[in-house]
């Protein structure tokens, strides 16, 4: 069975498309053969993984479109297991377009549906609780919400939350959280851990024990096409990934 795991958080810049790119990265390292669906018209996956812009047909876009999979979108990648679905400006359209069609929400389960062969496929959703992260989160098995440690962490997070369990009574029953990631964590910084205690408080055990210091290799990375395990295995970033995938992986008993 593919496990099919949403990033998501309608909140921008808290670490999904960064998140998304490493534990895809992380899984592939140990023998996994996954696929990643770069679902954010912004297209930062398809970037972080050195897919150019010209190279990105047929993308995320025309396969919604067309309501089905056309096997040369799925592309390969500079890391051996790991595959993606890329997607560019044009995807913003795909709401618009698709406002009357009927079950618009399980358009992305269909195409999903036909893919063949992966043991995860890992969704970076837009920052926003639209139709774009609703197909996502109706396609899945399960979300993974990166929270950046500051002050305003939990602001949201109930909006996403009440999603999730709309989501789960009105299309998707399979449905979980499947853990909250707390990322950009600074140790030195007090709030930084005021902000981790209030969540474990809060939240329990689907908070994960790993957690992602702010590291430059990890911002640096993007910027070379990409991920920080291919740019700096060793740095802190990307051994908190390895710790992140390993986590996932005893979770759920593989």
């Amino acid at each position: 069975m593919t496990k099919i795991i949403s990033i998501a958080n309608q909140k921008g810049g808290v670490g999904k498309t960064t998140t998304t790119i490493n534990l895809a990265t992380s899984l592939s390292a140990i023998n996994k053969k996954v696929l990643i669906i770069d679902a954010d018209p912004q297209g930062n996956a398809s970037t972080g993984l050195g897919i150019p812009y010209e190279d990105r047909s047929p993308n995320l876009y025309e396969l919604i479109i067309d309501r089905e999979l056309d096997p040369s979108a799925i592309k390969e990648t500079q890391v051996p297991n790991l595959k993606i679905i890329t997607s560019n400006t044009n995807l913003a359209a795909a709401e618009v377009e698709l406002a009357n069609v009927e079950k618009r929400e399980f358009v992305l389960e269909e195409i999903l549906n036909k893919t063949k062969n992966f043991d995860f496929i890992i969704i970076d959703c837009p920052p926003a609780l639209g139709f774009l992260t609703i197909n996502s989160l109706v396609a899945s098995s399960s979300v993974i919400v990166p929270l950046q440690s500051e002050f305003f962490a939990l602001e949201g997070i109930s909006s996403l939350m009440n999603t999730i369990q709309l989501i789960k009574e009105n299309y998707n029953s399979k449905l979980n959280v499947e853990g909250i990631l707390l990322t950009m964590v600074d140790k030195r910084n007090s709030l930084s851990s005021l902000v981790e205690k209030d969540v474990r408080e809060h939240f329990g055990e689907i908070v994960y024990t790993t957690t992602i210091p702010r590291n430059v290799k990890i911002s640096e990375a993007p910027s070379h096409g990409k991920p920080a395990l291919i740019y700096d295995v060793n740095c802190s970033g990307s051994m908190a990934y390895i710790g992140l995938a390993k986590e996932i992986i005893n979770k759920q008993g593989q």
